[in-house]
């Protein structure tokens, strides 16, 4: 069947904000969605709220709304646009709620809109626990044995009628396992339960049967109108059943079911999309099988494009969310072509003659107390993928690519002693991060294969391959010579030079020279869909130490773009935006070359760059691709400045072996980051710096910090995202900040001297993105921080243009920002933090490099930076790329009052981390970041935008209820007018005593209530915790009273933010939140696209210079 004649518009729900569990493959399918509709001729409308993807570039939709993704906003611009159907199967489960929200409220029908993509039968028959039972019982497959509940009192009646614990909790209509768990007795099941009930958006959740340790499997497959299917992939989870599969090592194809019992899989996966009724799109089922006795279960079903859709779409080269667009607007399989190859159809199922291999990226470290062992809740932030011949190859590097301290496997120091080895095996037993690492030292202890499947239930193929690795590094360490025979054999089992100097002692670079000496490097195969029957069209390659080499030569120059690697806290899809839109800038003058190594993001799409290369980002790997480059054609260059700290850190090493880099130097990256540097070139443009120090021990640490002066802000060298940085008010907290952080794989000064600055209290803090030539400056955006400095810049919330300053104000940052660009040496990106302190502009830090700010500066201005950042490293000037219509006339020094106003917010993880008794981890804000993703508040004025930025990121702020004040005595004075207003507004006022008799002074109603460490009172009245946890609280303002998680503080707001309700920790945010809600009740929000704000602008501008 051809395209639909009946279908002009199609309004599509992007994900959101970057969540655990909804991460950028939401980006990646969405962009691709929507790429395709438009080249079919179909008007595109888009909603989502995150500024930071590719999918909300104004270019890629015709009406891009960056609004909250809520009923309210959707029926408006349902009211507004008139699409003619919805598609709601590529925003994860944001877009399949909102989507089955507007169903429920009749707004599809009101206005004739289409659900295409998925059915609401099929999404509830996918999504209700219920339904989905009863069709795979009707497809002659069984599911493990369950009970729904809705109250606590159904759960514990449940467990009786399973036969006791354990018992595994799964919550309906919930994302990346969230509110899921095992529980092994009673407590457990009030904890999880409770959480479940609470996370279902219809207070569902199912208990089941344990299949702990049984073998997990994922089916992605494909169905259109025609009734064609095809099984794009099958996945295999390294780690039994337990352990979520977003949190498990994968691997594709699956590599240990027999053929029979593969088919048995194939059979019942297409069973049941047919039954479910999912007939234009993809889907996504988890099989559990028992390896004792071969029974399958089938665990869950997404009717929907999900994160495991992008590893198979990855993995394959099929491109499922592509094919899913063209299927939902009317096509079949066998009517679309397969991009890869030009001649074959997508009803041709994928082919794989290589093995692919994901690890999840963890960020326990950034919440501390939060328990480390994995779950059947999601906890990674990030994944990298890796593709190799063989499983050892793709494994080993997959693990490099983490990009991680302590994340490869070692052979350094004694192999373990028996005693140890004991521990190892009682150690793997609970899944964590680094099991892997502990199964591979137990092998070295001398643990056998037996020993490990019984603690661990990992199966036993994937423990020889193990074996197989330790065999491979004991040839290695005890071969009398490095033989071009033994580094082969290392190197075709995903050896790096690293690992092998580390085995034979030597240094890496001799192993280089070494193995160059004896001409063996990799070459690179293509990913073509097909084992190699057909030719392949788009070069997308992954290397290996195999004999032939498929890089085809070119005539053109040619770009390197390093991306930056996997996801995680500090460096996310921020960086993978800027690295897309340089792709897109240099693709007119060059041969544009990608290399990265994660599966979730646009970059690592197949058609986004001239040539993708899927490797890790190591000097070796990097090294190996630019040869690999320059054999083929010219190469003008690499850029590592847009993709984070990852291609960042390996910049002197390229240049030093004589890769030329792009734009600014590495010698001027290191004059940012270098202290003393740094300081000459403050001092010579007469800029003031925090008074600051460096200390390479312990006794010049507190020496430094004495002489300065508390508080102080301490943080190690080159770090992004704030990791380790702490402010500390006293010795004391310094001595623990030193006891812990030496504590750490590497110690404190492992990157470098320990920087201490003096902490400014109370400043404003502003963050600068901008663009520097080497002779002017474009100052891209300034944007003025809601809470103080203090907080890091990636979880405050922000706003642009800045709420406070006056133009003389921005001109002294222009000018500021100017000296230092040139004092640097930069040629591109800069981004400046200042603080304004009575009057001081004080510098805190420059990043000469692509910041997590440049794509929402360039949503908000209408400006993109980084696709000009990318003409600058290339050689164009700022003139020229004002000529050519790159950049507007006048800069953010100019301030146009008609401007609308955003607000960024950040989206923190919070929710997803529990200590091991189940109690939340402190949400407290500081200098270390711990936001996953952020959405964006657009709107005329400050007040409304802020509230649109809260309603996107957490819900929005409650109009009416209770609200609880408990604040630390330096914010007493400042809450007394924010409290008043709010209770005014008619919300009742409940304090702790000390809060409480202030607020009473100035003649505020409040009622006192009781701490917790005061404890219940006699007759029976509850402390705020319980008051919180039984939902009597609707907001929550608690300001931390200085150092450390004090009890009650701590307890007060980990009650709330497990009860999910708004909690307010700074002054700032609380007189934001009451305008907010001021402006809430003027009225709904009105929802405008970036294209008719943009618009607006241009003629504004068009007018100002006909007017001079």
């Amino acid at each position: 069947m051809p395209l639909r004649s009946d279908i002009e518009s199609v309004l599509v729900i992007g994900s959101g904000p970057i969540v655990i569990g909804q991460a950028c493959e939401f980006d990646y399918s969405g962009t691709q969605a929507c790429r395709v509709l438009r080249s079919e001729g179909i008007r595109v409308i888009l909603l989502n709220s995150n500024p930071a993807t590719i999918m909300t570039d104004p270019d890629l939709a015709d009406a891009t709304y960056v609004e909250p993704i809520t009923t309210e906003v959707l029926s408006s611009i349902i009211a507004r646009e008139r699409p003619d159907a919805l598609l709601p199967t590529l925003g994860g489960q944001t877009a399949l709620n909102a989507a089955m929200s507007l169903v429920e409220e009749g707004v599809l029908d009101r206005y004739g809109v289409e659900l295409i993509g998925a059915s609401a039968q099929a999404i509830n028959a996918g999504e209700d626990r219920d339904e989905f039972k009863q069709v795979v019982e009707r497809c002659g497959a069984e599911v493990a044995r369950s009970v729904i509940a809705h109250t606590m009192d159904q759960c514990h009646a449940g467990v009786e009628e399973l036969g006791g614990y354990p018992v595994v909790v799964r919550p309906s209509f919930t994302m990346g396992g969230l509110g899921s768990g095992i529980a092994f007795g009673p407590k457990d099941l009030e904890r999880i339960a409770g959480a479940g009930l609470a996370a279902s958006r219809t207070t569902e959740v199912l208990l089941e049967e344990s299949i702990l340790g049984w073998k997990e499997y994922e089916l992605e497959l494909m169905r259109d109108k025609a009734d064609n299917v095809v099984v794009v992939c099958s996945i295999e989870n390294v780690d039994p059943v337990g352990v979520h599969t977003g949190d498990s090592v994968t691997v594709a194809p699956a590599l240990t079911l027999t053929d029979r019992e593969l088919q048995r899989l194939r059979d019942i996966g297409i069973a049941i999309i047919r039954e479910v009724g999912v007939d234009t799109g993809g889907c996504n089922i988890q099989f559990a099988v028992d390896p004792a006795t071969g029974r399958v279960v089938v665990i869950e079903m997404n009717p929907r494009v999900s994160r495991s859709s992008a590893l198979a779409s990855k993995a394959t080269g099929f491109p499922i969310a592509k094919i899913a667009a063209r299927l939902a607007v009317g096509y079949t399989l066998d009517e679309i072509p397969n991009d890869i190859t030009g001649s074959t159809p997508a009803s041709f199922e994928p082919t794989l003659d290589y093995v692919v291999v994901k690890v999840p990226r963890f960020a326990f470290e950034k919440f501390r107390g939060a328990d480390p062992a994995l779950t059947t809740t999601m906890k990674s932030v990030g994944e990298a993928m890796a593709i190799g011949r063989c499983f050892t190859e793709a494994l080993n590097k997959a693990m490099r690519s983490i990009d991680k301290k302590g994340t490869c496997f070692h052979w350094e120091g004694p192999a373990p002693t028996p005693a140890q080895t004991a521990a190892l095996l009682a150690g793997v037993r609970t899944p964590t991060e680094h099991r892997l690492l502990d199964v591979q030292q137990a092998l070295r202890g001398g643990a056998t294969i037996d020993q490990l499947y019984e603690a661990t239930r990992i199966d036993p193929w994937f423990l020889d391959q193990m074996l197989l690795l330790e065999e491979v590094a004991h040839e290695v360490r005890r071969s009398p010579a490095l033989t071009a025979q033994v580094l082969a054999h290392a190197k075709r089992h995903g050896f790096s030079d690293a690992q092998i100097a580390a085995l034979r002692g030597v240094s890496e670079d001799t192993v280089r020279e070494v193995r160059h000496a004896f001409g063996l490097r990799p070459v690179y195969k293509t990913v073509d869909t097909c084992a190699a029957e057909f030719a392949a069209r788009t070069p997308y390659l992954y290397s290996s130490y195999d004999t032939e080499t498929e890089v085809a030569p070119r005539r053109r120059e040619a770009v390197l773009i390093l991306g930056s690697g996997p996801n995680r806290i500090g460096q996310g899809i921020e960086f993978d935006y800027s690295c897309v839109h340089a792709t897109m800038a240099l693709a007119e003058r060059y041969e544009t070359v990608m290399v990265n190594c994660n599966p979730e993001t646009v970059s690592t799409d197949y058609d986004i760059s001239d040539r993708l290369y899927f490797e890790p980002l190591t000097f070796e790997d990097v090294m190996e691709v630019y040869e690999a480059e320059k054999a083929a054609g010219p190469v003008a260059g690499v850029v590592v400045q847009l993709g984070g700290q990852t291609p960042l850190s390996l910049a002197a090493r390229l240049e030093a072996a004589g890769v030329p880099i792009l734009g600014t130097s590495p010698r001027a990256i290191d004059a940012a980051e270098d202290r003393e540097v740094f300081g000459v070139v403050l001092e010579r443009a007469g800029l003031p710096a925090p008074a600051h120090g460096t200390a390479l021990s312990d006794e010049q640490a507190l020496a430094v910090a004495e002489r300065i002066g508390f508080p102080v802000l301490v943080r190690p060298s080159y770090v992004l995202g704030g990791r380790g940085m702490e402010i500390v008010y006293e010795r004391a907290g310094l001595e623990d900040y030193l006891r812990r952080v030496g504590a750490e794989p590497g110690g404190a000064y492992a990157g470098g001297p320990l920087l201490i600055d003096r902490f400014l209290d109370d400043a404003i803090e502003i963050d600068v993105d901008a663009l520097y030539d080497g002779g002017e400056l474009f100052l891209g955006g300034v944007m003025e921080h809601i809470e103080e400095a203090g907080i890091h810049s990636g979880d405050s919330a922000c706003v642009l243009p800045p709420m406070s300053l006056s133009d003389a104000e921005i001109a002294r940052i222009r000018r500021s920002t100017r000296a230092i660009a040139d004092g640097v040496g930069v040629r591109g990106l800069i981004n400046i933090q200042f603080a304004l302190m009575s009057d001081t502009l004080y510098v805190i830090e420059a990043n000469p490099r692509a910041s997590r700010t440049v794509p929402f500066v360039s949503k908000a201005t209408g400006t993109q930076l980084a696709k000009a950042a990318a003409l600058l490293m290339a050689g164009s000037s700022i003139a020229e790329l004002r000529e050519a219509g790159y950049l507007p006339h006048s800069d953010a020094a100019v301030s146009d009052p008609l401007d609308p106003i955003a607000v960024k917010e950040a989206v923190l993880p919070f929710k997803r981390f529990r200590t091991p008794t189940g109690r939340g981890v402190d949400t407290v804000l500081g200098p270390e970041m711990r936001s996953t993703g952020e959405v964006m508040g657009y709107d005329v004025d400050f007040p409304r935008a802020f509230a649109k930025s809260q309603a996107a990121a957490y819900g929005g702020l409650p109009s009416e209820g209770t609200l609880f004040v408990s604040v630390a005595d330096r914010d007493k004075r400042a809450i007394i007018l924010p409290v008043a207003r709010l209770a005014e507004l008619g919300f009742t006022i409940l304090a702790t005593t000390g809060t409480a008799q202030v607020l009473r002074r100035n003649g505020i109603p409040s009622v006192p209530v009781r701490k917790l460490s005061e404890g219940a009172g006699e007759d029976g009245e509850q402390t705020i915790v319980g008051l919180i946890e039984s939902g009597a609280v609707d907001m929550v303002v608690n300001t931390p009273k200085g150092q450390g998680a004090r009890a009650d503080g701590y307890s007060i707001r980990a009650a709330t933010t497990s009860a999910d309700k708004p909690i307010i920790t700074t002054v700032q945010e609380l007189q934001a939140a009451v305008q907010a809600l001021e402006a809430q009740l003027r009225g709904p929000f009105k929802a405008r696209s970036l294209q008719e704000r943009d618009a607006d602008r241009a003629r504004r501008r068009a007018n100002a210079i006909e007017y001079q």
